[in-house]
């Protein structure tokens, strides 16, 4: 088959007829590139602090509001993700408890963590008022704690 040159209006020229497709060549693979990136990229947004906490078989009630602390093993306190003092701890769990007195906590330490650190921190949340105090643990497989 022969192509054949059109002589458009202004003296330009086009061979064959006009292409009516979408290449989609390109657009493939900028999607393909782009869940890459997504998929590098969401475990990182599912962050926090990373600690390793103890095994139980026991299980805690889930309560209305949950205010999570964490405590790493070189000692830092952690209110939800932020780092935080034992003084700006106990204030916020005041201004918590004044708002909502069911309010419960959660303390989530590190295996490694100074018992000592876990107790001030703990005490911390008794002198707040809070009453409602429960430590976050990894569930264990039954028959394994004798």
């Amino acid at each position: 088959m022969a192509m054949q040159a059109f002589e458009l209006e202004g003296g330009e020229r086009r061979l064959g007829p006009a292409m009516s497709e979408i290449n989609v060549t390109p657009f493939v693979d900028v999607v393909l590139v782009l869940l890459i990136i997504f998929l590098l990229t969401a475990p990182m947004l599912l962050g926090g602090i990373d600690v390793r906490v103890p095994k139980a078989e026991t299980r805690t009630a889930q309560p209305e509001e949950r205010i999570t602390i964490t405590i790493t093993q070189s000692k830092g306190v952690y209110l939800e993700n932020s780092p935080t003092t034992l003084q700006r701890l106990e204030a916020f769990l005041r201004t918590v408890r004044q708002k909502n007195p069911r309010a419960a906590v959660f303390v989530k330490a590190d295996e490694g963590a100074p018992w000592g650190t876990a107790v001030a921190v703990m005490d911390r949340v008794k002198r707040a008022g809070i009453e409602r105090v429960g430590i976050v643990t990894d569930p264990v497989p039954p028959g394994t704690i004798k």
